[in-house]
């Protein structure tokens, strides 16, 4: 019997962390790691002692040490992983077990929801994009401006409410008590807030986000049935649709086509929104009637002709009306 436990225990994976005050990019690195098998029951240990690295089996942001296998540490000098060639954000600890790790941390959190190696790997590029680069640059002193050169001066300040401050947060406080085992307290709680966001993000980019393509695609390849001009394209409910449009369109050579988007929101009314020359422009394709811009109700109905109407925005770039067969005039009257 005492032999079984003995084999039992040294089967048991084990993390190393440094001890003594944390943030977010260990936090979220050893959160990670647990969420794969072969690390789902390991014992989390926080050293600065080389033996305890020694006897561990992977070492994350501690040990000046790097090797993609066992070492994941990011504060020696002659570090300069990133990435990836696209970018230039020097990797924390998240970074690097991110990097290594992602795509089979990512199948984990989704359990069979991706089906395909390319939409893995879209995934796992987004998740570090709009998250895990943040988190490495914040832990590696990175401004999001190059504010001296810019003399750009920020309008307030958001420390407390970032992720990286919440965390921080997390120690304990000068004058409360400083042993080992409130750190460790801290550390954990910190690790397990910062991963069940990491989790709720990768849930909605892989189960909401992404299956959004195929109705785009499926919009874009049906436009013609909507109008001939094949410039609107219609969704019978609310998707993400954006970021999805510009590569499908990309895929389909038909860049810089669709100009307008219809679709139900969520007060059962239809809308009909511009489409931005991109993702995160003002700057639309083209707009909804410049006349009719600002009008609402009775009035807008009333000037344009077509029933129904709701609003149109008087900077052009949405409109609403009850029907939509009302709001699909009000983008054809825009393409006339």
């Amino acid at each position: 019997m005492q032999l079984k436990k003995i084999k039992l225990e040294t089967m048991v994976k084990q993390i190393c962390t440094h001890n003594g005050s944390f943030h977010a990019d260990e936090s979220l690195a050893v959160y990670m790691l647990r969420l794969l098998p072969e690390f789902k029951d390991a014992k989390v240990v926080r050293s600065r002692t080389p033996s305890d690295w020694e006897e561990s089996d992977i070492v994350v942001d501690v040990s000046a040490q790097y090797d993609g296998v066992k070492y994941f540490d990011h504060h020696q000098r002659e570090f300069t992983e990133t990435f990836s060639d696209k970018y230039k954000t020097k990797l924390s600890s998240a970074g690097l077990v991110y990097k290594h790790y992602g795509r089979d941390i990512i199948k984990c959190i989704l359990d069979g929801a991706v089906t395909s190696d390319a939409d893995l790997e879209v995934l796992y590029q987004r998740v570090y994009e709009k998250f895990v680069e943040a988190l490495d640059a914040n832990d590696n002193g990175i401004n999001k401006y190059d504010v001296e050169e810019l003399g750009v001066q920020p309008k307030f300040n958001d420390n407390a409410i970032s992720i990286p401050g919440i965390i921080s947060g997390f120690n304990p406080n000068w004058n409360e008590d400083s042993s080992a085992e409130a750190f460790d307290r801290g550390f954990f709680k910190a690790s397990d807030f910062i991963g069940k966001i990491f989790v709720d993000l990768v849930t909605g980019y892989g189960k909401a986000w992404l299956p959004a393509k195929t109705l785009v695609r499926k919009a874009i390849d049906g436009r013609m049935d909507v109008d001939k001009s094949g410039k609107i394209i219609l969704f019978d409910q609310f998707c993400p649709w954006k970021e999805h449009l510009y590569n499908v369109e990309k895929e389909l050579n038909l860049e810089g086509v669709i100009e307008f988007v219809i679709f139900q929101d969520s007060m059962g009314s239809w809308r009909v929104a511009t489409v931005p020359v991109s993702s995160t422009s003002f700057k639309f394709r083209r707009g909804l009637p410049e006349p009719l811009r600002g009008l609402r109700d009775a009035e807008l109905s009333e000037k344009s002709g077509v029933p129904d109407c709701i609003f149109i925005h008087a900077a052009g770039f949405i409109g609403g009306a009850k029907q939509k067969e009302s709001a699909l005039k009000l983008a054809q009257m825009s393409l006339e």
